[in-house]
């Protein structure tokens, strides 16, 4: 457990060592919570819906979570670069733990830059129903999180260098955001739009956070919370698998 708690801790310190990298990272969620947020909220409120800023927040903090916790696979590549992977292997230590510890330290890097964006929401206007409500959000932002830094995680893996990476990464995570319902309503979807919606894994990250935010649900939150556990556990199985067969 000491090297889970090792390396997890060194990825909290690698990000607050780099207050540049804070900064960048909040850039894009601060430009669609406030530019979208406010830019669309006469149309949203027109059609009946209500304050787009109360809807879209929920979606901007699942989106900062997304990014921040996949993204954090490109630390395996500087590490595999600059040789600190290599020195981490030779350990004497099991390397599902050294898995298990950079994707809990990303997810962790990842739920902090969601509730700095959570802040300057509060900030900018947005009111959760009930205060208390923060509490299961704050759960949904680490399943969230866990689910995708595993996926980070296992394609850092088994990808060798950085544009190969943030290729497939971009070809994905921009799919998965764009199509989870962050930014809109999943009701009255054309049917293959429902059927894609239904099997990106953040839709249900996004319904659970609206669902404690805003009490605005559309799936359960049983549903959401079995399906990011189960899709969880399978990001979990590959990322060790494919982490364990990383040659030297």
């Amino acid at each position: 457990m000491s090297a889970i708690y090792i390396l997890w801790l060194r990825e909290l310190k690698r990000y607050v060592r780099s207050r540049a990298q804070i900064a960048a990272s909040l850039g894009q969620p601060l430009l669609y919570l406030l530019a979208l947020g406010f830019g669309l909220g006469p149309v949203f409120q027109k059609a009946g819906q209500g304050s787009y800023f109360q809807f879209v927040a929920p979606g901007v903090v699942s989106m900062t979570i997304l990014f921040s916790s996949v993204f954090s696979g490109i630390a395996m590549l500087w590490d595999r670069q600059f040789g600190f992977l290599k020195e981490t292997l030779v350990a004497p230590v099991p390397r599902i733990q050294i898995m298990i510890g950079r994707t809990v330290g990303g997810a962790t890097v990842a739920v902090i830059q969601g509730l700095l964006v959570f802040v300057v929401a509060i900030i900018a206007g947005f009111r959760p129903h009930h205060w208390v409500s923060f509490f299961p959000a704050l759960l949904f932002m680490m399943l969230i999180a866990i689910v995708f830094a595993a996926l980070g995680t296992a394609f850092g893996s088994i990808v060798q260098d950085m544009q190969g990476f943030q290729l497939i990464m971009n070809f994905m995570v921009l799919p998965i955001f764009f199509l989870s319902g962050a930014l809109f309503p999943l009701e009255n979807l054309p049917k293959a739009l429902v059927i894609i919606t239904r099997i990106d894994p953040l839709t249900y990250g996004v319904d659970a956070m609206r669902g404690a935010l805003i009490s605005n649900i559309q799936f359960g939150f049983s549903v959401d919370t079995i399906v990011l556990c189960l899709i969880g556990t399978a990001f979990l199985t590959a990322g060790a698998y494919l982490f364990s067969r990383i040659q030297l």
